[in-house]
């Protein structure tokens, strides 16, 4: 038996103390920070990748606000592929492999397309796969009932304006103003179609400062998979698909099996971006360090529908295994990041994981009441609320079976609950609008807090960080206290 000489701390038992500062205002500081060694973002949130919290709506809306989404994985391969996609496909200065229809095909055909895809326009392709032209709503909407094909109604190719696939942001702009489009194929040339550029797109360059892109333009997005042999395959397609990181999730990272599918993922992919854990201490950031991860989750048990402690015995308080996993990585000689998985409440918890090592935060359940996660909000004694689960509660545990079950299991085995030890929770959470609200009040504390702790960089807040362990009685203090409230 050992016992640990130190206690294990977490949000609630530190402040952090307060240092001369030199920034007179929250807009002097620097929110952006690294996801991997090569992957920055501008602010440092993750949406948790449950099937509560993070499917394409939620990624679409966390690259928008300069974070990243993490699409859960318990969803078939095929139907995962779908969603990195819809991200994918929701914004880019040139969307490869846009839309087409071919100039025979009939008005309503053409129609029934940009209502299923939800787009406003389709490229017209001849039979050799040439550019024939470019139909939009525009060109059907009042459609006379002479005219019936898409050849009839379309923009053809010598009328239009094009773009060559090497055009910069600025000149497509200027392109698109200029003769009063909305739309600019890009053709290499060779005249074969590379993309298309669209107007939408540009505003939404404007409109989103902060937006997470990769080198195409398009929305950055990360998937989980798990660690079965058949998980490669997962991995494989999602890669192909323009995935930017792909998350190992597991609920003890520190395993042999965690540690051998991560090695063979980076052994077979060796330019993927690989995030691993969970681990809640030294040795487990040292050994997924060691084994070729580009950054570590970090948490045991910290969320708040997770149950893992008290079922098992095993955890390390949130703050403590931050700072063990930072040094764990300094151990294996490399220098990546930490991601702190859970436990995040509001603002000043994301200040003190960021301030004790992490360089990003990883979010659940104060998303999964958001108008982006998966469900439609009901009512509950007359408030809107949302449903949460953690992904080793009962239910969630059972659908992974499901997915993961072999096609020669019984139906018997498939469905039996008894032997399903639980390590999380099924809630309800408050309906809470859109997650861009909860974002702007997470980043404005953080911004307010670099500024108490003197610091214009993520970093400068960790070289900076003083934490002092508070009583029971000095949190009590820290909160609203001797005040009627409702």
């Amino acid at each position: 038996m050992y016992i640990r000489p130190i206690k294990g701390l977490t949000f609630d038992d530190v402040l952090l103390v307060p240092r001369r500062s030199s920034i007179a205002s929250r807009k002097d500081v620097d929110t952006s920070t690294r996801l991997t060694p090569s992957i920055r973002l501008n602010i440092p949130i993750l949406s948790a990748n449950m099937d509560t919290v993070t499917e394409s709506r939620m990624a679409i809306a966390m690259a928008r606000a300069g974070g990243i989404g993490i699409l859960h994985r318990f969803m078939t391969i095929e139907q995962q592929v779908r969603e990195v996609k819809a991200v994918k496909r929701a914004q880019g200065f040139i969307i490869e492999h846009p839309y087409n229809i071919g100039p025979d095909d009939t008005i309503e055909q053409a129609r029934a397309m940009m209502d299923r895809h939800k787009v406003g326009a389709l490229i017209v392709l001849d039979e050799s796969g040439k550019l024939a032209g470019l139909i939009s709503q525009r060109d059907i909407m009042l459609a006379p009932s002479t005219i019936a094909t898409v050849r009839q109604a379309m923009t053809p190719r010598e009328r239009l304006i094009t773009a060559p696939p090497d055009i910069t942001v600025e000149q497509a702009r200027q392109l698109l103003y200029q003769h009063r489009i909305e739309k600019l194929p890009v053709l290499d040339r060779e005249g074969n179609l590379v993309g298309l550029i669209t107007a939408r797109d540009l505003i939404k360059l404007i409109q989103y400062p902060n937006i997470t892109t990769d080198e195409k333009g398009r929305l950055r997005v990360g998937a989980a998979i798990g660690v079965t042999p058949r998980e490669r395959d997962r991995a494989a397609a999602l890669l192909e698909t323009g995935t930017d990181v792909i998350v190992i999730d597991i609920a003890h990272g520190h395993a042999d099996h965690c540690i051998k599918m991560l090695k063979d993922l980076r052994r077979e992919f060796p330019q993927a971006q690989l995030i691993a854990g969970n681990i809640a201490s030294r040795e487990g950031a040292r050994d997924l360090a060691e084994a070729g991860a580009d950054a570590i989750k970090v948490g045991i048990g910290p969320g708040s529908i997770c149950t893992t402690r008290i079922v098992t015995g095993f955890g390390v308080p949130q703050l403590t295994a931050i700072m063990d996993s930072v040094q764990g990585v300094k151990d294996s000689g490399r220098d990546i990041p930490i991601i702190a998985d859970g436990g995040i409440r509001m603002a000043g918890d994301m200040v003190k994981a960021l301030a004790a090592g992490a360089e990003t935060v990883m979010i659940g359940s104060l998303f999964a009441g958001c108008e982006e996660a998966p469900g439609a909000p009901v009512l509950r004694d007359g408030a809107k609320v949302k449903v949460v689960r953690g992904m080793a509660s009962l239910g969630a545990t059972m659908d992974r079976r499901r997915a993961e079950r072999s096609e020669d299991e019984s139906a018997e085995d498939q469905e039996d609950w008894s032997k399903v030890v639980p390590e999380g929770v099924e809630a309800v959470v408050p309906y809470r609008g859109r997650v861009s609200e909860i974002i702007h009040q997470l980043v404005g504390g953080l911004r307010s807090g670099m500024s108490y702790g003197g610091a214009r960089t993520i970093r400068e807040l960790q070289a900076n960080a003083e934490f002092i362990e508070i009583t029971p009685a000095g949190m009590r203090e820290s909160k609203p206290h001797d005040v009627q409230r409702d």
